[in-house]
C-alpha cells in the first residue's frame, strides 16, 4: 500500500509539475538515435527544452543502436513505459541488494515487505527522482549490474557488464568487482564483451563509430559544465574548491589516490563473502574518479543505504549517523538545492563551494567508517577468541 501511494504520488508530481513530462535526456536517446539515420549522431542537439544549453548524444555509439527501435514508437508511449519500468526496475535493485546481503531469507514474505518499502523510499531520492524526471538509463543500468554480481556463471556475468559499457562507459567499473572477488574470467570477459560491441559499432556505422572513438571519447566538456553542484565527481568537487577546472591533473591525481587508499582498506576490512559491501565501495570509487557524475548517477546510493541499515555493522551509531545523514541528503537534494543558489560557474563563495563537495565527501567518509567499523569487529572477534588466563592459575615464575 506505501509502495502504491508512493509511486502514484511520484507520477502525478510529474504530470502536474512544469516541465515534468519533458524528459529532456529520453529525447537525446530517441531523436539522437535516429540521427544514424542520417549520419551525423554526433552531430546531433536536442535543444527544445534545454535552449541554453543543447544536448548532444554523449554515449557510444552502440547505445544507438540499442535506443534506435524507440525512434518507432510514440514519443508519449516510449515515455510512460520508461517512467512504469524504471519504478520495477528499482523494485528489483532493492530486493537484489537484500538477497546479495542476506541471502535466501530476502525472499521472505517479511522481506518482500522491506524492498517494497525501501523503493517507496527510493523513488523520492533525488538520483532516482532526477532519473524520472530526465527519463535517464541509470537504474536500469543499475539492475543490470546487479544481475551480472548475482549470476555465478562467469559469461553472464562479464558479458552483462561488458554490454552494458557498450551502452554507457560508467558500468566497467563493475569489472573491479570482479577482481576484488577473484572472478578472473568474468572480468576478463567483461572485456571482451565490451570490445565486442565496439566492433559492432565500427561494422554497422564505421564512420560515426570512428568518430567518437577518436575524437569524443573521455571529452567531458561536451557532457556539461564541470564545475556544477550536480557533478558529484572528485573533478567537480575540487574544481569548485580551486575556483577553476582541475582538469586531470596533479590535485585530481592525488585525489583519486586517497579515494583509492581508503576503498582498499574498507574492501580489506570486509568479510570476503559480503558481495554487496563489495559491489558498493566498487561503485561509488567510481563514481568518484568519473569526469562528470551527475546526481543522477548516484542511483547506487540506495544499495548503499540498505547495506548500511541491515549490513554487519548496522548496529554501531556510527553507522546509523551515517545513514542517517545520508538518507537527509539524498531526499532533500542537497545538489539541486545548491544549483539553484548558484547556477553554473565553478568559481563561488567558500561555503557554497564546500557544501557542493556533499556527495564525494559523504562517499569517502563511507570508505573511512567501513575501514574502521571492520577492523573493529576483527579485533573484538580475536579478543574473544583468545583464552583468558585464568586467575587461579598462578602466573610462571620468571627466576631461573
Amino acid at each position: 500500500m506505501v509502495l502504491a501511494v508512493s509511486v502514484l504520488a511520484r507520477l502525478l508530481w510529474t504530470v502536474l509539475t512544469p516541465n515534468g513530462l519533458n524528459f529532456v535526456d529520453l529525447h537525446v536517446y530517441v531523436d539522437g538515435s535516429a540521427a544514424l539515420l542520417r549520419g551525423d549522431l554526433y552531430a546531433f542537439t536536442y535543444s527544445d527544452d534545454t535552449p541554453d544549453f543543447p544536448l548532444p548524444f554523449t554515449y557510444p555509439p552502440f547505445a544507438a543502436l540499442v535506443f534506435l527501435p524507440l525512434h518507432y514508437l510514440p514519443f508519449g508511449l516510449v515515455g510512460l513505459l520508461w517512467q512504469a519500468g524504471t519504478v520495477v526496475a528499482l523494485f528489483f535493485v532493492v530486493r537484489i541488494s537484500l538477497e546479495l546481503l542476506l541471502g535466501d531469507a530476502a525472499r521472505t514474505r517479511y522481506w518482500q515487505s522491506i524492498a517494497m518499502l525501501w523503493t517507496a523510499v527510493g523513488v523520492w531520492s533525488e538520483p532516482v527522482r532526477t532519473t524520472l524526471d530526465y527519463g535517464q538509463v541509470n537504474v536500469f543500468l543499475v539492475l543490470g549490474a546487479m544481475l551480472a554480481v548475482r549470476s555465478t556463471r562467469w559469461w553472464v556475468s562479464g558479458g552483462i557488464v561488458g554490454v552494458l559499457a557498450g551502452i554507457k562507459l560508467t558500468p566497467a567499473v563493475t569489472g573491479l568487482y570482479f577482481l576484488a572477488q577473484r572472478r578472473w574470467r568474468a572480468a576478463v570477459f567483461s572485456a571482451v564483451a565490451f570490445a565486442g560491441t565496439v566492433a559492432v559499432s565500427y561494422v554497422v556505422i564505421g564512420a560515426q563509430a570512428r568518430d567518437y572513438f577518436t575524437t569524443k571519447f573521455g571529452d567531458a566538456d561536451r557532457i556539461g559544465p564541470v564545475g556544477s553542484a550536480w557533478n558529484q565527481s572528485l573533478r567537480g568537487a575540487l574544481s569548485r574548491l580551486a575556483g577553476h577546472d582541475v582538469g586531470t591533473g596533479p590535485v585530481w591525481i592525488v585525489g583519486v589516490a586517497i579515494a583509492a587508499a581508503l576503498v582498499v582498506l574498507a574492501w580489506r576490512a570486509l568479510d570476503r563473502e559480503d558481495r554487496l559491501g563489495t559491489l558498493v565501495l566498487v561503485q561509488l570509487l567510481g563514481l568518484l574518479v568519473s569526469p562528470i557524475s551527475w546526481v543522477h548517477h548516484w542511483v547506487w546510493v540506495l544499495p548503499m543505504l540498505i547495506w548500511l541499515v541491515h549490513g554487519p555493522y548496522r548496529h554501531l551509531l556510527g553507522t546509523r549517523i551515517v545513514a542517517a545523514s545520508w538518507l537527509a541528503v539524498t531526499v532533500v537534494g542537497v545538489p539541486w538545492v545548491l544549483h539553484r543558489l548558484e547556477g553554473e560557474a565553478i568559481s563561488r563563495p567558500g561555503a557554497l563551494a564546500w557544501a557542493g563537495t556533499v556527495n564525494v565527501a559523504g562517499a569517502l567518509v563511507v570508505f573511512g567508517w567501513v575501514a574502521y567499523a571492520g577492523r573493529r569487529a576483527t579485533a573484538r572477534e580475536s579478543a574473544e577468541t583468545t583464552p583468558a588466563r585464568r586467575s587461579d592459575v598462578p602466573a610462571p615464575d620468571p627466576r631461573p
